[in-house]
C-alpha cells in the first residue's frame, strides 16, 4: 500500500469518473435497489449502451465505487500510520483521526460502501469485507501494541478496537458540513472518547 499522499488530512474532489460519480449520487439518493441503469446513464450524460461501454452492469458500478472508497481509505490510513512514528499511542491517534476525517469528508461514498454490502454478489462482497477487515486489523494491532507497552490498559483490546472503529464509521450517518461542530472539534472530542475506550494513560 502506498504512502505517497502529500497530506492524509487533505481532501479534494474524490476524482471519480463521470459514470461512477453519477452512480454514487443516485445510490445515495435512491439506494442501489431503487436506482436504474437508465437513471445513472442520464445523470452521466450517456445513453444506456454508452454507459455499458464503461461498466457492464449496475453491480460493476457498485464494485467500482466500493473499490474506490477502500483504495482511498487504506492509502490514507497507511499514510497516517507512517506519519505518526513507532509509538502505539501516536499511531492510534493518527489512525483514528484518519477514520474520523474520512467518514466526514467522504461521507456519501462511505455510506454507500457500508449500506450496500448486502447487494454485492458473493465474490465482490468477500473482497470488500477482506479490505474492510484490513482496516480493522490496523486498529486491532495498534491497540494490542499499546496494551503490551503499558500505554493502554483496556482488558478487552479487541472489543475496544471494534467499538472505536464502529464509532468512527457512524460519523458518516450524522455529520453535516454546516453542523454546529467543525471537523477539528469533532476529531478532538472523538479522539478523547476513543482514548478513553482503550484506557489510554
Amino acid at each position: 500500500m502506498t504512502t505517497d499522499l502529500p497530506d492524509w488530512r487533505e481532501y479534494r474532489e474524490q476524482g471519480l469518473s463521470r459514470v461512477l460519480a453519477a452512480a454514487a449520487s443516485a445510490f445515495v439518493e435512491r439506494g442501489y435497489d431503487g436506482t436504474s441503469i437508465r437513471e445513472i446513464a442520464s445523470r452521466a450524460g450517456l445513453s444506456v449502451p454508452g454507459l455499458y461501454h464503461h461498466y457492464p452492469s449496475k453491480q460493476a458500478l457498485l464494485v467500482g465505487l466500493t473499490d474506490a472508497v477502500m483504495d482511498d481509505l487504506l492509502t490514507r490510513s497507511y499514510a497516517a500510520s507512517a506519519s505518526a512514528g513507532q509509538g502505539p499511542s501516536a499511531q492510534f491517534d493518527a489512525i483514528v483521526e484518519n477514520l474520523l476525517r474520512f467518514h466526514m469528508f467522504r461521507r456519501e461514498s462511505s455510506l454507500i460502501a457500508s449500506r450496500e454490502t448486502e447487494n454485492m454478489e458473493p465474490d465482490a462482497r468477500a473482497a470488500y469485507i477482506a479490505r474492510r477487515d484490513e482496516q480493522q486489523r490496523m486498529v486491532d494491532d495498534v491497540v494490542r501494541a499499546g496494551v503490551a507497552a503499558g500505554v493502554f490498559d483496556t482488558p478487552f483490546p479487541e472489543d475496544a478496537s471494534r467499538a472505536v472503529v464502529t464509532m468512527c464509521v457512524a460519523v458518516s450517518t450524522w455529520y453535516r458540513p454546516d453542523g454546529p461542530l467543525s471537523p477539528d472539534e469533532i476529531v478532538r472530542r472523538y479522539l478523547a472518547v476513543a482514548r478513553s475506550a482503550v484506557g489510554a494513560r
